[in-house]
């Protein structure tokens, strides 16, 4: 059994932003508390036991964060995301979606359903809420991925928790956070936020890969599918 944290960023249609990212945070269910304590542990360490946020980082918390990233590539946690590019673009007919709702479920799927989440496992799969809409949201990816599977799907349980509930939803919130961060240049701006700079480069460092391009479709680690148009 394995638990997915999944979370979003610049995941709104008209929000103005021109990508988006979703991604999650996976580990053995058998890990969760062991995985959990260090997470604390760490925090303690730097004297900073407050949420992890992308937004919220800062040169006072980047050696936090840091240690975090460190932890992830020395430990039985992987991550994965979808990167969408030109969601400003996007012609939510022209990609046979019918509507960005319909698209979201799509990446859902996309992002669940792959190399990296074999199906002779269990998956417990938790989402942070967004939305009043969530309830609804989590009835239809059950679905698409209960009939994909003729009943017998191999993620067995939507959940929605809180951020601050979750550790390991607050790292994904800083890998995706990291990600679009890149994706859309803010790293080249003149006043860009020096602290998220440099971590966008310790992690390109650490996994081998720019945070703004895709990896191996069976990278297990760290895996980014760059989603890409149509072409026409």
């Amino acid at each position: 059994m394995y638990n997915l944290y999944i979370d979003e960023s610049c995941h709104l249609e008209h929000d103005g932003m021109p990508v988006m990212c979703i991604g999650y945070m996976k580990i053995n269910d058998d890990q969760y508390f062991d995985i959990k304590n260090e997470v604390k542990q760490i925090k303690l360490r730097y004297k900073n036991p407050t949420e992890i946020k992308w937004n919220n980082l800062s040169v006072s918390r980047l050696n936090l964060y840091k240690a975090l990233i460190d932890y992830f590539f020395e430990t039985d946690i992987f991550f994965r995301c979808i990167l969408v590019k030109y969601k400003n673009k996007l012609d939510n007919k022209q990609f046979n979606q019918g509507n960005h709702d319909n698209f979201y479920y799509k990446l859902i799927y996309f992002l669940l359903e792959s190399a990296t989440n074999p199906s002779a496992n269990q998956y417990r799969v938790f989402l942070d809420v967004k939305d009043t809409r969530g309830k609804e949201r989590l009835r239809k990816i059950d679905e698409v991925l209960h009939n994909k599977h003729d009943g017998s799907s191999p993620f067995v349980n939507f959940q929605h928790i809180h951020s601050n509930e979750s550790d390991l939803l607050q790292l994904t919130d800083l890998f995706i956070g990291a990600i679009t961060f890149k994706a859309r240049g803010l790293d080249k701006l003149p006043n860009s936020n020096k602290a998220k700079i440099e971590l966008v480069q310790y992690i390109e460092t650490k996994s081998g890969y720019l945070l703004d391009e895709g990896t191996e479709p069976w990278e297990k680690k760290f895996n980014i599918f760059d989603h890409q148009p149509k072409q026409l």
